[in-house]
C-alpha cells in the first residue's frame, strides 16, 4: 500500500498518479498523463471527482486497437 490520501479523490486510486512530497511536509499529486497529453493538468485541483484518463491502480492495461 502506498501513501496516497483518500481526500485526493480519483487520483488516490489512479495508476497515473505520483505523490510528490515537499521538504515542508506537503504532499502534491502529480498526473503522469500530463507529460504526454496536454489535456491533463500536471497537478490537478483536488479532489478529482471525474477524469477521462482514470485507470484504477492494479487494473489490467487497456489497449485500444484497430480491428482493420
Amino acid at each position: 500500500m502506498d501513501d496516497r490520501d483518500s481526500t485526493a479523490g480519483l487520483c488516490a486510486q489512479c495508476t497515473h498518479c505520483r505523490p510528490v512530497h515537499s521538504a515542508r511536509g506537503s504532499t502534491f499529486y502529480r498526473c503522469e498523463r500530463a507529460e504526454s497529453d496536454p489535456a491533463f493538468v500536471r497537478y490537478p485541483r483536488l479532489p478529482v471527482i471525474r477524469c477521462a484518463g482514470f485507470v484504477r491502480t492494479g487494473s489490467p492495461a487497456v489497449t485500444l486497437a484497430s480491428t482493420r
